[in-house]
């Protein structure tokens, strides 16, 4: 198929917005806990509620997708996100703002499960390789970019001058008193506002569903159910993504809390760099993926990521500041290299596979959960010593795994 260059831009713009909104939690969860009075236990609840969203909806969006299509439910998910985000800019309070990280984790969790089979259409079969990993990309530059949007507003919100601009001055009249980061909901409504618009204009082509797409049968999914080897990659998938975001969300607390760096500014720049260099090890691991076993390459990934959390957690200063930020390279290569040993070690249900894998990502809400709960019981740097339960059973993966086709590499001579 012709390469739909105006649906590939779409496709990228969506995974940037995705990522976007997904992505700021981090940055956000020393001022949430703040403004709400927070213990670590409830502070954990905000990743859970979002990202429980992912456990809950993965399956049921495959369905959705093949009754309704492509373009309906990308409205769909996005009008979910500009509710949700509007509900709390009018109801600022704690209950609400648990409804809006679920309302809107419900969208995001739509949308995954929409343009990944449609940017295979849009982009041509013989480019997906690279569409994807420039949607990757495209992803990675937004989770760098948005806690900096975040530390730009709260500055210039929580600032005394008058605002120079009528709209902006009626909006800082809006916000309630220490509470200048609810600002970026207004700005997550508007992106979610216009998407729908940009949306409507577009022509979408017809998507065939490949087989390893479809959501497949209610005997596939108990037939999967049966297999060891599939639990145990849910499980790869659930401890990748909880410890992700087991780094990438408390690092700004605690580096609050330990060294005493301003979570508004080095805090949120600490998270936007994470992501940064979580862009950068992707395309690293890329060349090193054309030159060695993806096993191997997922071992020393993961004994790096391990040290590097480490220094991050009992270093001075400077070293858990940088150290936190460096985790981003180490764990960039986990989540693709985990999702294709587990699509390469079954010969069929690909589709029903690959939903039950994408429920793993609710391994985000329940890690973060522990974590909190831990810390109540004890401190935020004993609770964070749970990311390397995670990182265990990451590293055990490049032992047991035993892929039906392994990653093709180049000959070194």
């Amino acid at each position: 198929m012709k390469t739909n260059y105006p649906i590939v831009f779409l496709i990228l713009l969506t995974f940037f917005v995705i990522s976007f909104l997904t992505n700021i939690l981090g940055a956000l969860n020393p001022s949430v806990s703040i403004s709400f009075g927070l213990s670590e236990t409830m502070a954990g609840f905000l990743p859970f509620t979002f990202f429980i969203a992912y456990g809950i909806m993965s399956i049921p969006s495959g369905f959705m997708l093949e009754k309704f299509g492509e373009k309906k439910l990308m409205i769909f998910a996005f009008l979910l996100a500009l509710l949700g985000s509007f509900l709390f800019v009018l109801i600022p309070t704690f209950p609400v703002f648990l409804v809006t990280l679920f309302t809107i984790g419900t969208g995001m969790a739509i949308l995954q499960v929409v343009i990944n089979p449609l940017l295979r259409v849009a982009g041509g079969e013989e480019n997906y390789a690279f569409t994807s990993v420039l949607a990757q990309l495209t992803f990675g530059a937004a989770s760098f970019v948005s806690p900096k949007v975040y530390s730009v507003m709260v500055t210039y919100f929580e600032s005394t001058a008058s605002a120079d601009n009528r709209l902006l001055g009626s909006l800082k009249g809006m916000l309630l008193p220490d509470m200048a980061w609810s600002s970026m909901y207004w700005l997550f409504a508007l992106a979610s506002l216009v998407m729908i618009f940009v949306i409507t204009l577009f022509h979408f082509p017809n998507v065939e569903l490949k087989s390893d797409e479809k959501v497949g049968s209610r005997a596939s999914y108990l037939a999967l159910f049966s297999n060891k080897t599939v639990i145990l990659y849910f499980l790869g998938i659930f401890a990748y993504v909880g410890v992700e975001q087991g780094i990438s969300y408390w690092m700004s607390k605690y580096l609050q809390v330990y060294h005493q760096f301003d979570f508004e500014t080095f805090g949120a720049e600490a998270v936007g760099n994470f992501w940064g260099y979580m862009t950068l090890g992707g395309l690293f691991g890329l060349v090193l993926l054309r030159l060695l076993d993806s096993k191997l390459v997922l071992r020393v990934f993961t004994i790096c990521a391990m040290v590097s959390l480490a220094l991050a957690l009992f270093g001075n200063a400077q070293t858990s500041y940088y150290s936190f930020q460096l985790c981003g390279i180490f764990l960039s290569v986990m989540y693709p290299i985990i999702l294709s040993l587990a699509l390469n070690s079954v010969t069929e249900n690909h589709g029903s596979f690959a939903g039950i894998l994408m429920t793993g990502i609710m391994g985000g809400a329940v890690v973060q959960l522990l974590i909190g709960l831990v810390s109540d019981f004890t401190s935020l740097k004993i609770g964070m010593l749970l990311n390397f339960v995670a990182l265990l059973f990451v590293l055990s993966i490049s032992f047991w795994a035993k892929p039906i086709i392994k990653n093709k590499t180049l000959p070194i001579k």
